[in-house]
């Protein structure tokens, strides 16, 4: 079963790892320097590239995700490597009823599962 794949809405599910330099070629696609992304820290999947990231949250729950477990942030390719890379900022991590109150994601321990998977599933250009 092929991990990574396009998915619905301009959406690609990343299940495995891939090169940095998709993540650029989706960035000068869409936004430009930026990539919006979608993490599920309990399965360890992402989705990248949607117009917006409820687009990508719908993939990752049409794929079995669970509300609670999906976070929403940018990625900024040419950043990558530096602290700034991950802006933790999106519409869908606003949830009361789990502590979050606003667009950051405001529990370090969920900061710190985020980088820990996306640097497991964006490896950089050697």
């Amino acid at each position: 079963m092929v991990l990574t794949e396009p998915a619905a809405q301009g959406v690609t599910f990343v299940g495995e790892a891939i090169p940095l330099s998709v993540l650029r070629e989706i960035a000068a696609t869409g936004f430009g320097d930026m990539v919006k992304a979608v993490v599920d820290v309990e399965r360890r999947v992402m989705a990248v590239g949607g117009d917006l990231h409820a687009d990508e949250e719908a993939v990752l729950l049409d794929r079995g995700s669970r509300q609670g477990d999906i976070w929403g942030f940018n990625l900024y390719p040419e950043r990558y490597g530096n602290h700034d890379w991950i802006e933790y900022d999106s519409m869908i991590n606003i949830r009361p009823r789990q502590g979050n109150r606003s667009r950051l994601v405001e529990d370090r321990s969920v900061q710190q599962a985020i980088v820990e998977i996306v640097s497991s599933l964006v490896m950089g250009d050697d």
